[in-house]
């Protein structure tokens, strides 16, 4: 069994003490790769260095909506730069949040779109982070989509069915996180269930939202093993088939290679 933790972000303070230990876990729960977020310009770059030092972990780099307005001159052309990096597999995460008032929402719009933009040119796949702003994400992801297929994915995503349905249209994935094991969201975990096999992830966005029975510990990639346990079973089949699909559809998206 195979398992791909396509959304981490392991360069947090959170897991200063004991990375290494991490990393021991993930490998032991069988996963065969793991993707740490950037969400600023140096958090980007801690999560390239961290990348080039473990051969089964990867970088995206970008500049998350809740740090958006405290970006400094130049950072975004550093993101530009960072983008080129061998480990680099996306950009993001990106999009945009009301309900945290961390930055403005033109503020959130313009590096949305700047990620968008990038993502086409450089042909790597975007990271979309959407919290109590669907209609606006669908706005922005609408626009792009009339321009071509998108090439990106909804990180753990929590919306409506309406919106999963458009974003699969465009062409992009749904990612769940161990939102889908917490009983009060039944109804996300069978919408989970209900999507499409050739375009669904699975992700720990650790040290955040652990999974059931981990629920208000800090979260870690081996965790990602109970999520995927979770979706299995919504789908009635095998833990091993659903960690076959989930993981062929990460590579096939970030363009992964296998590691020894």
């Amino acid at each position: 069994m195979e398992l791909i933790d396509t959304h981490a972000h392991l360069d947090e303070d959170a897991f200063a003490p004991d990375l290494d230990e991490v990393l021991l876990h993930a490998e032991q729960a069988g996963l065969t790769s793991i993707i740490t977020i950037g969400t600023t310009a140096a958090s980007s770059a801690r999560s390239i260095e961290l990348a080039a030092s473990t051969p089964f972990v990867w970088a995206s780099v970008g500049i998350h909506p809740n740090y958006a307005s405290e970006a400094h001159h130049g950072d975004w052309e550093i993101i530009e730069t960072l983008v080129r990096e061998t480990k680099v597999v996306a950009l993001g995460e990106t999009g945009l949040d009301k309900y945290w008032d961390f930055a403005p929402l033109d503020v959130q719009r313009q590096y949305f779109s700047r990620h968008l933009a990038l993502s086409r040119e450089t042909g790597l796949p975007f990271i979309v982070h959407c919290r109590d702003a669907e209609d606006e994400v669908l706005e922005i992801l609408e626009a792009a989509a009339k321009v071509g297929p998108l090439n990106g994915v909804m990180h753990s995503f929590c919306g409506s069915e309406e919106t999963g349905r458009r974003c699969l249209d465009w062409g992009m994935y749904l990612s769940f996180s161990g939102m889908i094991t917490y009983k009060k969201n039944k109804e996300l975990l069978e919408m989970a269930a209900r999507c499409p096999d050739d375009r669904i992830l699975v992700e720990t966005d650790a040290p955040y939202l652990a999974p059931t029975p981990h629920r208000g510990k800090r979260n870690e990639s081996a965790f990602v093993k109970q999520t995927a346990q979770h979706l299995a079973d919504a789908k009635g089949m095998p833990l091993d088939e659903l960690s076959y699909l989930t993981t062929e559809n990460a590579r096939r998206l970030f363009q992964l290679t296998v590691v020894d």
